[in-house]
């Protein structure tokens, strides 16, 4: 078992591999004109080193992470349990879901001029348009899980005495965690990306921010670290979720 999953991990790493060796023999001869636009591997490595052992990136990183975390979740967090309220009572769905559909086509970044009029440059901008990127994909994939629960489970357990809050919590959620999931896991990584916008467009400190101070200075290395670091992240947090789906669905599902 363990000589498949090492040969598996193998064949998932040769490709990477190969991609950056000619990333790197590109640059070199360049057969791109100018390094200076299209820098090898090996320079950007001993430039993400740098920015990590002077504590650039990590404060950046920092501030974006931290973002990231309080607007998912909170956005999570509402939309998960007014997506539960909709899926399981007709007339709070009727009500809600006219003002959703016409608000949900609306990209998050389209909020960002409103936003910040109403709260400025400031922190509470990035939170909220990663608030606003989460909140709506999130609500509508919980409303979709609890419609497509089989109306049959939900009649044997009422058949056999249990409570409508009963049936939520132990039937109707519980079969519906692999729609919630799925827009768990698309907007973790949507997060990312969103707050990497936000910052180029108005925060002074993140990832996004130090993108903008390297375009300034013409650091295409730079650029490219903090574009690596998003797609290590965007990864990281999908691949989170998909991990703690597995484990709270795979003995049903």
């Amino acid at each position: 078992m363990k000589i498949v999953k090492i040969f598996k991990l193998k064949w998932e790493i040769t490709p990477i591999i190969i991609f950056l060796g000619i990333w790197e023999i590109i640059a070199r001869l360049d057969l791109i004109p100018g390094q200076f636009f299209f820098p090898p591997f090996s320079a950007v490595v001993t430039e993400f080193w740098y920015l990590a052992v002077s504590g650039v990136l990590g404060r950046n990183f920092l501030s974006s992470l931290i973002r990231v975390l309080i607007g998912f979740s909170a956005g999570s967090i509402a939309g998960l349990f007014i997506g539960i309220i909709m899926g399981w009572n007709n007339v709070a769905n009727k009500a809600l879901n006219p003002i959703i559909s016409l608000i949900y086509p609306i990209p998050a970044l389209g909020w960002l001029p409103l936003l910040m009029l109403w709260f400025g440059i400031g922190e509470i901008l990035p939170i909220a348009i990663v608030f606003i990127c989460s909140f709506f994909p999130i609500l509508y994939n919980t409303v979709t899980g609890i419609k497509n629960v089989d109306k049959n489970y939900i009649f044997v357990a009422r058949t056999l005495g249990a409570s409508d809050l009963k049936i939520l919590s132990t039937v109707v959620v519980p079969l519906a965690l692999p729609n919630i999931f799925t827009g768990l896991k698309l907007e973790s990584g949507m997060a990312w990306r969103v707050i990497i916008a936000a910052e180029m467009v108005a925060i002074p400190t993140g990832v996004g921010a130090l993108m903008m101070k390297a375009e300034s200075l013409i650091r295409i290395d730079i650029i490219i670290v903090c574009l690596i670091v998003l797609g290590i992240m965007c990864l990281s947090f999908e691949n989170f979720f998909a991990f703690l789906e597995k484990k709270l669905t795979n003995r049903w599902r």
